[in-house]
């Protein structure tokens, strides 16, 4: 028998390749027993994905410049010019402080990601101290962070702890310091104490208690204590209803991007498929009624208003990293690609031009059509009365100021993560290098190397101590219909219909090991039929926007014409190194895009050189632009606000000259106009609007 056995494997040694792996099409990881990270204990339900713990996947290429130039930007420096992070007097640094609200958890949580990433000392101390400040002034009672009240003196203030519990666990992740378990235990033990007429109830808080909720997972996943599990069934039951059929409880912007997953949260605890259901449903509820534009997110500049569905409507650069989060925590929930996708389209096509490539401004709102980024009021085009709602600001904002920090920090840590069958999975694709735990615990290295999204090759290599077994997940983009694969150089076939799904090698890995994905991209075009049939033009990922060219107005960030009242300096800041800007058309942008059939008549993309910083998000540095051509529509103009008038109709006149256009990937473009109106005639005699 030993001898039959042994010429068995000598003969499976000798077989080819194919012989030798599993390859098959997926719709999600398989659920299994064999976990190396931190899973769902019963009786907790869903988690298909897990998390690797943050630096366990290090950046390359374009996102790491993203990254080094969010250090040496305004999230890496915040701490120094901030009025709000000022350890004098802070109420997160002392018992006795005067202020300290969402301001200190909103940074830190995006900074401390960031430094541990990056395994930067300077940030890293910077972050140590305002944990350390955390942890060792916690009340006898188990509450954590300032005590504060939310209207009625008998409810206390909770929503600015919960971003504090995110940084807290990334500090936990990285660190192990088994102080973050007890305090977040106390606390939650604390929270339990508090009658639900008093509990969750005010202005934020009771429509972002599902950030609570995840806290409350990640503790018990980390401790198995569940005496803490009735808190998840408290804050469901206390917050506002975010199960409604056909609604939503809350149409601010910052609440949708947060509150549209607290069912798919509260899923994990009590396991009914409906709650799952109900986070799919509140995400394309928004999208329904005001977020028929391109670029991932809706329109909702401060609060989503019936009537103002145009593309010019934009949303908070806070929703923008929000929106980013929730869909890297419901692809952990679901296991499902569709996350993955829509975090990829808002990543590329809007959050890059909410900021300025040096990063050290941001603008409150960025919409898909803009052809101004100035400081002036444009209520009520725009649901906010302030100035400032479209420069480029440090200042920009209280809120976004502060928060912006964690979208591509969070961005990276999704990148690869761990499936609860011993296996990978690639969720984001960008050039990075992760270290991981496969099979029986057995420590990989997966290097991706790639120009994604600005090419289409993805390039996965092994190293590896010695052959070990393991599922690898490659997730294909919903774009993605003509998806080739090759495991060292053989391809691999059966992969019809794949898209949208995940394709499986399960093999015997070797150190050395090379998989190549090419994802081939083809323009694509997207009707908004309600947006007056108004047209986008996509490029694999990418979403594609007019090149306006850009003139900067630079300004002083404390002029109060262009930033809000509630920003403040530290003192003794050198104003003149944090400058604002507002961004003026320097060319014509109303034009109508020439379409013959289904696609921009006559484009063409050109594949420019990668540019020599690294930095591909601007108009000069851009690897791809397209040739298109379209007609201008005179009537087409600014409004009596000054801000982008609406989408013109078909029956406004267009130009019978027909011009040259250049179009660029969406996230480059500072200004932009990105839902088109259409030019040609016969669009506009059917079906007009």
């Amino acid at each position: 028998m030993k001898k039959k056995l042994a010429l068995f494997y000598v003969l499976l040694a000798s077989l080819p390749l194919a012989a030798q792996q599993k390859v098959s099409v997926v719709d999600r990881p398989a659920m299994g027993m064999m976990v190396n990270y931190s899973s769902y204990r019963a009786p907790l339900h869903g988690g298909r994905l897990l998390k690797l713990p943050v630096g366990k996947v290090q950046p390359r290429g374009w996102l790491r410049e993203m990254l080094n130039r969010q250090r040496d930007g305004l999230n890496g420096q915040l701490g120094t010019v901030s009025a709000w992070l000022d350890k004098r007097n802070n109420q997160w640094l002392s018992d006795k402080g005067d202020h300290g609200w969402e301001e200190v958890p909103y940074w830190l949580r995006g900074y401390s990601s960031l430094a541990y990433i990056l395994d930067d000392e300077t940030l890293k101390a910077e972050a140590q101290v305002w944990f350390d400040a955390v942890l060792s002034h916690l009340k006898a009672n188990g509450e954590l962070g300032p005590s504060g009240t939310d209207g009625d003196p008998n409810t206390p203030d909770l929503w600015a702890k919960m971003p504090m519990l995110w940084a807290l666990q990334t500090y936990y992740e990285y660190s192990g310091d088994e102080r973050v378990l007890t305090a977040m235990t106390n606390y939650f033990k604390w929270e339990l104490t508090i009658p639900d007429e008093h509990f969750l109830k005010g202005l934020w808080q009771s429509k972002r208690g599902s950030d609570n909720e995840w806290s409350v997972v990640w503790l018990y996943n980390h401790t198995g204590d569940k005496s803490i599990l009735p808190l998840i069934d408290k804050l469901h039951r206390c917050g506002v209803d975010w199960t409604l059929k056909n609604d939503l409880p809350n149409w601010h912007g910052v609440n949708v991007a947060q509150g549209f997953r607290e069912p798919a949260t509260y899923y994990i605890y009590n396991g009914d498929d409906q709650m799952l259901q109900a986070a799919y449903e509140n995400h394309q509820t928004m999208r329904q009624r005001y977020g028929q534009v391109p670029g991932g997110m809706f329109g909702a500049d401060e609060n989503a208003r019936l009537g103002y569905t145009d593309p010019r409507q934009g949303a908070e650069t806070c929703a923008v990293v929000e929106q980013m989060a929730s869909d890297e925590m419901m692809m952990g929930i679901t296991g499902d690609p569709f996350w993955a996708d829509h975090c990829e389209e808002v990543a590329f096509n809007t959050l890059p031009a909410a900021l300025t490539s040096d990063m050290r401004a941001l603008r409150y709102i960025t919409s898909p059509n803009m052809a101004i980024s100035d400081g002036k009021n444009h209520a009520p085009s725009i649901d906010n009365s302030l100035r400032g709602m479209l420069s480029m600001s440090p200042f920009s904002s209280r809120c976004c100021q502060h928060n912006h920090g964690m979208g591509w920090p969070y961005f990276t840590e999704h990148l690869v993560m761990a499936t609860t069958d011993g296996g990978l999975a690639t969720m984001l694709y960008s050039e990075s290098e992760t270290t991981a735990l496969v099979s029986n615990g057995q420590e990989i290295r997966l290097t991706e190397t790639t120009k994604y999204p600005f090419e289409e090759q993805v390039v996965l290599k092994i190293a590896t101590s010695k052959a070990v077994d393991f599922p690898l997940y490659l997730r294909i983009p919903a774009w993605s219909d003509q998806t080739a694969i090759s495991v060292n150089g053989t391809p691999l076939s059966n992969l019809t219909a794949a898209n949208g799904r995940f394709v499986c090698i399960e093999r015997t890995w070797n150190d050395g090991d090379e998989v190549v994905l090419k994802m081939p991209m083809s323009i694509t075009t997207r009707t908004w039929q309600k947006n007056k049939s108004s047209v986008s033009v996509n490029y694999g990922p990418l979403t594609l926007s007019l090149k306006i060219a850009e003139r900067y107005q630079q300004r002083d960030s404390r002029d109060k014409e262009i930033v809000q009242d509630d920003s403040h300096w530290q003192e003794g800041v050198d104003a003149g190194l944090w400058p604002a800007y507002e961004i003026y058309a320097a060319s014509d942008w109303n034009y109508a895009l020439q379409m013959d059939g289904q696609l921009p008549k006559d484009i063409q993309v050109e594949h420019r050189p990668w540019p020599t910083d690294n930095y591909p998000f601007t108009l000069e540095n851009v690897p791809l632009q397209f040739s298109a051509k379209g007609r201008q529509i005179p009537s087409w103009g600014m409004d009596a606000t000054g801000m982008t008038d609406l989408l013109p109709t078909c029956f406004a006149k267009r130009s019978d000259e027909v011009k040259p256009l250049q179009l660029v990937p969406m996230g480059a473009a500072r200004l932009r106009i990105t839902s088109f109106p259409k030019a040609d005639v016969k669009t506009r005699i059917e079906g007009c609007e």
